[in-house]
């Protein structure tokens, strides 16, 4: 489903600044994988995302979406077939604009859109199905402003809207955590919900380790600008915390090491 090559970026070339944040990453997803990201500040997670999403252009390689090369193609063109949630739940949905009307924002993308907002009546009865999943109690209040949601509440409305039209790509940047403890323990578990229904193919970038191994079938660890661990399967339901910290001690020896000889 997607299929990275060769992915280089450097920001600030040429300055005191300059940063190499990716190296020559190749990384291929299978249709349906849940794939969670991992990594310390700086280690390029956010950065490749990013550059899937085209927020940021490629410095080299190719970017491939379901056979569709996304390699030159403009953030707004790449948003039909991508959904997104970001780590700021304020991000995600318009907050003068009520929770029904995000709603059928996210159903007409990638649409030809007219001038009237109008929504039929059996858009409103899909919404209220689908609010009804997150069990926040919003199929009672479709027509209140996003604005006067919390900030769990914002983010599960934008999780629902992300994947209201099936997108090929589903992109979360640390989307639980500017939310509380709990609150970001019942948008994980929607998430997680949500992926296995429509069988998503999914990008999750976490800093949280235990979150990185109890959710999605596949886990990788990133460390300055290169996937440095790959796992899946039985392996990764095996693994523990303890594990990936003596991975993420031993790739940090092995980049020393590299950078000494």
């Amino acid at each position: 489903m997607l299929k990275l090559f060769n992915i280089s970026k450097t920001f600030n070339p040429g300055t005191i600044t300059e940063k190499k944040a990716l190296k020559g990453i190749d990384l291929e997803l299978d249709d349906g994988d849940f794939v969670t990201v991992i990594g310390g500040n700086g280690a390029g997670k956010s950065t490749l995302l990013n550059l899937i999403a085209g927020v940021h252009s490629t410095d080299t390689g190719s970017i491939f979406l379901d056979g569709l090369d996304l390699t030159d193609m403009p953030e707004f063109k790449r948003a039909k077939y991508l959904g997104r949630v970001f780590q700021d739940p304020m991000m995600g949905t318009a907050a003068n604009m009520e929770i029904e009307e995000n709603l059928a924002m996210a159903m007409r993308r990638g649409k030809k859109r007219g001038l009237s907002w109008h929504i039929q009546p059996s858009e409103e009865a899909l919404y209220t199905e689908k609010l009804k999943l997150l069990d926040l109690g919003l199929e009672n209040r479709r027509t209140a402003k996003v604005g006067l949601l919390s900030g769990g509440q914002r983010q599960a409305l934008t999780l629902l809207m992300a994947t209201l039209q099936k997108p090929k790509l589903l992109l979360l940047d640390e989307h639980t955590a500017a939310l509380d403890p709990k609150t970001a323990r019942k948008v994980l578990e929607l998430t997680e919900q949500l992926v296995s229904q429509e069988h998503l193919t999914t990008f999750m970038v976490t800093h949280n380790m235990k979150d990185a191994i109890r959710y999605g079938n596949r886990l990788i660890m990133m460390m300055e600008g290169r996937i440095v661990y790959d796992v899946r399967g039985e392996e990764k339901k095996n693994l523990k915390v303890e594990d990936l910290l003596a991975k993420f001690s031993l790739a940090g020896e092995m980049n020393d090491k590299l950078l000494l000889g």
